[in-house]
């Protein structure tokens, strides 16, 4: 029985041994590849070119000026067309509000 478990142990141990030897040749030979190759080079962003202003930059908003409201283009249009333009069948763009809950009031003690 102590043959058995000898036999066992020292084949699980070779085993364990030649899985050690080979991650070690596998690191050394990466190791080496690694100090073999070129030196990494990088490579540096140049800025964003600055281009003319072309006919798409006509439709941004203008830009605002100090102690002004900053003017938009198109007018924002209002949420909730008036009653003339609602007669001619504009739909208000928002929906209409939730009537507020109130609860009873607090009782005083």
């Amino acid at each position: 029985m102590t043959d058995n478990r000898n036999r066992t142990l020292r084949r699980e141990l070779a085993i364990a041994s030649a899985m050690l030897v080979a991650g070690l040749a596998m690191s050394g030979f990466s190791l080496a590849a690694i100090a073999a190759g070129h030196p990494q080079q990088l490579a540096q962003a140049t800025p964003p070119l600055q281009g003319t202003p072309s006919a798409t930059d006509k439709n941004k908003p203008a830009e605002a000026k100090p102690g002004g409201e900053r003017p938009t283009t198109p007018a924002p249009e209002p949420a909730r067309p008036d009653a003339k333009a609602q007669a001619e069948g504009a739909q208000p763009a928002l929906p209409p509000a939730p009537a507020e809950k109130t609860a009873p009031p607090i009782k005083e003690k």
